[in-house]
């Protein structure tokens, strides 16, 4: 057997690489199909709270640390005020946060929860176990998973 036999057999040998440009070869589809698959769960389990997957997210802010300012919790989210303003307005219509002007800075709003707010928690408090359920991962993979995909965000994040 020559070199050039070596080589192509060891050509075979490896796996078909996709093209660039085809759409399962895309992190970025792999990443918001999966969102969108995650999304979906989330809306089944969450509609017995009357929530929005991205209210659900502000109540979890809300829930680690009340009378946040809008501003703070923009950034935790990854979120302007241009779409976080309307979605607090439907909260706060649905009696879960209160918006009110910050005594110290009146350009600053301050978020809080209300009773009805946070009573909520006790009932959101058995979604994560049905979301690993419904991944059908052990909490170990899913924990890697997430720091990765934190470490990945960071990355793009410098990219900017």
């Amino acid at each position: 057997m020559n070199a050039r036999t070596r080589v192509s057999s060891h050509q075979a040998a490896k796996p078909e690489i996709q093209a660039p440009l085809q759409l399962d070869s895309q992190l970025c589809f792999a990443l918001h199909s999966t969102a969108l698959a995650m999304q979906k769960v989330y809306r089944k389990l969450l509609g017995g709270l009357g929530l929005t997957y991205p209210q659900y997210l502000v109540m979890l802010v809300l829930w680690e640390r009340d009378g946040l300012i809008l501003s703070e919790i923009g950034r935790r989210l990854f979120l302007d005020s241009a779409t976080l303003t309307p979605l607090l307005k439907r909260m706060e219509a649905a009696g879960l946060i209160r918006r009110t002007r910050d005594e110290r800075d009146e350009r600053q709003v301050v978020i809080d929860l209300t009773a009805q707010g946070r009573a909520l928690k006790r009932q959101a408090a058995g979604i994560p176990p049905q979301i690993l359920c419904a991944t059908a991962c052990a909490p170990e993979t899913l924990h890697r998973l997430k720091d990765e995909l934190v470490q990945l965000r960071g990355h793009l994040a410098q990219y900017e």
